[in-house]
């Protein structure tokens, strides 16, 4: 048993001088039936836009604070504890803002020590111990309400989670243990490994309520009074009904098999590569069996190993990507310069330009017009989106009168003249140079002079793109991923005759649809599908000499990425993979293969195949029958290390090219477009810690490199 009173926490201190301390203030409240509790709200001095955090300096005082209770306690001067926190929060977790500093295992190993400490005194004050919470609640900050005897929750609440997981750590003060041990263990599944792996999913209070995280839910309006009455009636009897807290069946025939059945989920959509979420699910076994001062041993140290791991590392580094750096775009124009959208065109009526339509509709709530040569291709695309509109509203995602407003903005017409008062109009036609070079030498005829116009290519050069425009400065690239309403980036291309304004429009609008922008130059494959055609260009060249597609496919597996290269292949569509190939090997005939079986497959149609589930089960026995022939097979190893240096190359290529501003773009770019993990930090942090940058071009794209600390 660990006596977390003994350790000294001095040089923890030292490490968060710059800390926005999280201070601690109780008041005693006496309640109705005359009992005292003890009320300690948790406030850092700040608005709601800066939430609390728990660092070392706000948790020592904490820990004193709890002390002083226990022993008022003690002497009978009050009846219970409870912990709020100030208007909207109760604690956004861990103060993370240092922790990639922590230089050794050994401190991080107290930084989850001093958490079971100070909040470990929840449960041992010899009184009850409730927290009310009253806004958001993450992480260290539910494991607040975790540590204490109940729990109640504001109803508006709509961020209470675990995500840890998703930032390569674990619920380390307490939560893996205590979790399950109040809800079950497939809820506790559900919040600590499927939800964060789930794009950080969050609960809402009623869920929360739901799931028996919370005890009672009371409206926003008297929260703080009903949270306080309700104590006091827990204080006087008032019997507690937790329906999913786990009994003996649960424990003995339940436990093992969900955790077991998750382990296989978790393995099938991530793979093994990366370590947090399956030191989680060890952590939420064990809870069934061993103690709680076991339990929080065991957080202390796994947590810690974590922290000085370096996917953490690296997590973080992904995480002030999106969090910072996608907020503030490199080379972006003052955005001032943007002009309003208060009407947007769409170029085309297939599956891209529907799903634009829908998104713009969305979030811009302004009249969009999609136009095609094709009368029923647009009726069809209406349909669709009209469809899709219906769909939000009967799933209680926007009301009706929202429902009819939508509807009502979208329109389609074989006559371009509609585009006369466009403000916006993108284009999402065949990707093919004169197509497109067409289609707005076409389209400008009718627009303003101000319009701005937007490519939505792939790999073509947005220059050429524009060649046939009298006004070639308006046109900017706005290369969207598939699924759009899904895959958080937009690629604004910055081509050599696009002006500032065209520019700061194409950004602003990126915000406003709730995407990622990261502005690139105008070159082959902008960023994500340069590098993915680098990629798919070595394996296609390994299906060529004769390697089979599964030992392709295994040759990535240490990347941790989502897909492997011929299940991408498979989503992209191979007609399109091959497209980009071709379209890279022009450019860059040295180092992009072009591959003939490509072409072949693609009329095939074909490479993976799946059972009824979409699981994939094997390769398609027509593709094997295609590649057959190549006389030099080569190893998964060789083939691994030939991705690895490529990618390393390309990307330090781009690099001296200027096609972005820097690696941190570079691995944005891939994390939100090409699902490159988290807890990779990208592509450039794990090329560097795998030896490749060093390899092929002598240095580092990060100096220091991002990962952990080696002692």
């Amino acid at each position: 048993m660990t006596n977390y009173d003994s350790i000294d926490f001095s040089d923890l201190i030292a490490l968060s001088t710059e800390e926005v301390v999280t201070h601690s203030y109780s008041q005693d409240i006496t309640l109705s039936s005359g009992k005292v509790i003890a009320l300690v709200t948790l406030d850092n001095g700040m608005d709601y836009k800066r939430p609390n955090t728990l660092g070392p300096q706000g948790l020592l005082e904490l820990d004193r604070l709890l002390v002083s209770l226990s022993d008022r306690a003690d002497a009978g001067e009050i009846d219970a504890v409870a912990v709020t926190g100030k208007e909207f929060i109760l604690a956004a977790g861990a103060d993370l803002s240092r922790v990639s500093d922590v230089p050794s295992k050994e401190m991080a190993v107290k930084l989850a020590q001093l958490g079971h400490r100070a909040l470990g005194r929840l449960g041992e004050l010899g009184v009850p111990s409730f927290v009310f919470i009253n806004g958001l609640a993450l992480g260290g900050g539910l494991e607040v309400a975790l540590n204490a005897s109940y729990r109640t929750v504001d109803a508006t609440v709509s961020a209470i989670a675990l995500p840890e997981v998703f930032l390569g750590l674990i619920p380390g003060w307490g939560g893996a243990y205590l979790l399950p041990n109040l809800i079950g263990i497939e809820n506790a599944l559900k919040v600590v490994i499927e939800n964060p792996l789930k794009n950080n999913r969050m609960l809402k209070a009623a869920d929360a309520f739901e799931l028996g995280i919370a005890d009672a839910m009371f409206g926003s309006a008297r929260f703080l009074e009903e949270s306080l009455q309700w104590a006091d009636a827990v204080l006087n009897g008032h019997e507690v009904h937790r329906p999913h807290q786990p009994g003996k069946v649960e424990r003995l025939a339940k436990w093992n098999l969900a955790v077991n059945i998750a382990r296989k989920s978790v393995e099938e959509k991530l793979g093994t590569v990366a370590t947090a979420p399956y030191v989680a699910l060890d952590l939420l076994e064990q809870a069934r069996k061993v103690d709680k001062e076991a339990a929080f041993a065991r957080e202390d140290e796994a947590i810690a190993s974590l922290i000085v791991g370096d996917q953490f590392q690296a997590s973080m580094y992904a995480f002030d990507l999106v969090q910072k750096r996608a907020k503030k775009p490199a080379g972006a124009p003052d955005p001032k310069l943007a002009r309003p959208v208060g009407k947007v065109g769409v170029i085309g009526a297939g599956l891209m330009a529907r799903q634009f339509a829908l998104l713009f509709v969305r979030k811009l709530k302004v009249p969009v017009v999609l136009t095609d040569i094709n009368q029923y291709k647009l009726d069809e695309a209406l349909t669709y989106i009209h469809a899709e509109i219906q769909s939000m509203h009967d799933k209680g995602r926007i009301s009706s009168d929202e429902n009819k407003r939508l509807q009502a903005l979208v329109s389609g017409t074989t006559n371009a003249a509609a585009f006369s008062d466009a403000d916006w109009v993108i284009e999402a036609v065949f990707e093919e140079l004169s197509v497109k070079q067409d289609v707005f030498a076409n389209i400008e005829q009718y627009i303003t002079e101000d319009a701005i116009l937007a490519t939505n290519t792939s790999s073509l050069s947005v220059n050429e793109i524009g060649a046939k425009l009298k006004h070639p400065e308006r046109l900017v690239g706005f290369h969207f991923f598939n699924p759009v309403a899904v895959m958080p980036l937009v690629e604004v291309v910055n081509a050599p005759q696009t002006n500032e304004v065209a520019l700061a429009t194409a950004m602003d609008t990126a915000k406003k649809l709730g995407k990622t922008a990261v502005i690139t130059t105008d070159s082959p494959g902008f960023v994500v599908n340069r590098l993915l055609a680098r990629l798919l260009g070595e394996a296609m060249h390994a299906v060529d000499t004769g390697t089979p597609f599964k030992t392709v496919d295994e040759s990535v597996a240490s990347f941790g990425m989502p897909m492997a290269p011929f299940e991408l292949l498979d989503l992209v569509g191979l007609k399109v993979g091959a497209h980009v190939l071709d379209t890279h090997h022009a450019a860059f005939p040295d180092r992009f293969f072009r591959s003939d079986n490509l072409h072949k497959l693609a009329e095939h149609g074909s490479i993976i195949v799946r059972g009824r589930t979409g699981k994939i089960t094997g390769y398609d026995r027509g593709a094997e029958a295609i590649v057959k022939g190549g006389s030099s097979p080569m190893t998964a190893d060789q083939i691994r290390l030939r991705i690895e240096d490529g990618l390393a190359d390309e990307i330090h290529r781009m690099l001296e090219e200027k096609v972005v501003s820097g690696a941190q773009d570079i691995d944005l770019c891939m994390i939100m477009g090409a699902g490159w993990p988290f807890q990779m930090g990208g592509a450039t942090p794990f090329l560097d810690r795998i030896g490749a940058s060093q390899r092929v071009f002598g240095a580092t794209f990060h100096n220091p490199m991002i990962a952990g600390p080696k002692n």
